[in-house]
């Protein structure tokens, strides 16, 4: 069930039915403006304009929902395809304008290269979890041009957790790792399956990465434990 997807539809077609809301497994519950997937360049935070002032060549939009930052690329003169597993926010993103659109999974995503892969808005979090990140940045490499990039921001969900004297930190005993979390979709009376979302803080991004065989940039922090990070394939 595409509760994301249905109600950027219901809203691009102005027939929203009620508020969009986030359930995590962390505890909280969160309304989630649906306006806020149609926001044009200067409203979107300072960590995202600079990703996007970041791409170069051929840009793959990994996630891209409404198609905003995709809108804003191809204004720029770039070639962007947006790619979405979900088919309505494919819908939405090509009615609104964005001329290269795929509607696919990006585990399975295997068509073309380019230089720059964008996963914004947390994208990171499409790998799921710490486990299968490797397997998710050797995909990724796989689609890379030579000389590409990854774009890529994530928060350190560390704030959300009591810490001992040592500095442990205090997590469920099912978690494996603290930026490891579930959420479902609640729209229009309805809830969504749960699905897992990865989140990284920077160091175990960086160890992660370097593993993989990529050089890490950390670009620009956020206000509230988030960053920009840039990955590069280390020649050899």
């Amino acid at each position: 069930m595409d509760l994301l997807g249905k109600a950027l539809l219901d809203f691009y077609k102005e027939q929203s039915k009620g508020p969009l809301r986030s359930h995590s497994s962390l505890g909280g519950v969160e309304e989630v403006p649906v306006s806020y997937f149609f926001r044009p360049f200067p409203t979107m935070p300072d960590i995202e304009q600079e990703a996007l002032l970041q791409c170069r060549g051929s840009v793959l939009d990994i996630g891209c929902g409404a198609g905003s930052h995709c809108l804003y690329l191809q204004e720029s003169g770039l070639d962007c395809t947006g790619l979405d597993n979900s088919p309505e926010g494919i819908q939405v993103a090509t009615e609104r304008g964005v001329l290269n659109t795929v509607c696919a999974d990006i585990l399975t995503f295997q068509s073309g290269k380019f230089d720059t892969l964008l996963l914004l808005m947390n994208g990171i979090g499409i790998a799921g979890s710490l486990e299968a990140f490797p397997k998710f940045l050797k995909h990724l490499k796989d689609l890379l041009q030579p000389g590409g990039q990854i774009l890529m921001d994530s928060s350190d969900l560390i704030y959300m957790f009591d810490t001992d004297d040592d500095g442990g930190i205090w997590v469920p005993a099912e978690v494996a790792y603290y930026g490891e979390v579930r959420y479902k979709w609640e729209y229009s009376g309805k809830f969504g399956p749960e699905f897992p979302w990865l989140f990284l803080d920077l160091q175990t991004l960086s160890e992660q990465a370097s593993s993989a065989g990529f050089e890490v940039e950390w670009i620009k922090n956020g206000p509230h434990f988030d960053y920009l990070a840039r990955l590069t394939p280390i020649v050899k």
